[in-house]
């Protein structure tokens, strides 16, 4: 079985590393010290920024996964063997649309393409699960 095609591998890869940049930027500016917000909207942007974090680790470790397979270091089979079906984990593959509401545009935007690019990975993933079984 052959891992991901690699310009599309190297693409996805850039995807992910540019969103996990502009994803600590955010967080970073945010825990800036400003108005006191409600408790509640606190603890809804803390609930969307983990989900966030959780799409970007979980898409990491895939495309981490499928390195060590171009590189040789596992094979296709041990890599599906030991790590979870991304399509297993709930949180995210939630799109959260009901939830946005009142977020700030820029983690709206964040969480939108970390969704999409979720999707897209754990499509992937399915694939090659269903090629190796």
């Amino acid at each position: 079985m052959d891992a991901a095609p690699t310009a599309f591998f190297n693409k996805t890869y850039d995807e992910t590393i540019a969103l996990l940049y502009e994803a600590r930027n955010y967080v970073a500016a945010t825990r800036r010290p400003g108005p006191v917000e409600a408790s509640t909207d606190r603890l809804r942007v803390s609930c969307e920024t983990m989900r966030l974090t959780a799409r970007l680790t979980q898409v990491m470790a895939w495309l981490l996964g499928q390195k060590a397979v171009h590189a040789g270091e596992i094979t296709m089979e041990q890599l599906v063997e030991e790590h979870q079906p991304l399509l297993e984990v709930a949180v995210c593959m939630e799109d959260g649309e009901a939830q946005v509401d009142g977020l700030p545009s820029a983690l709206r935007e964040l969480l939108d393409r970390t969704h999409r690019l979720y999707i897209r990975v754990a499509r992937l993933d399915e694939m090659v699960r269903r090629r190796i079984d």
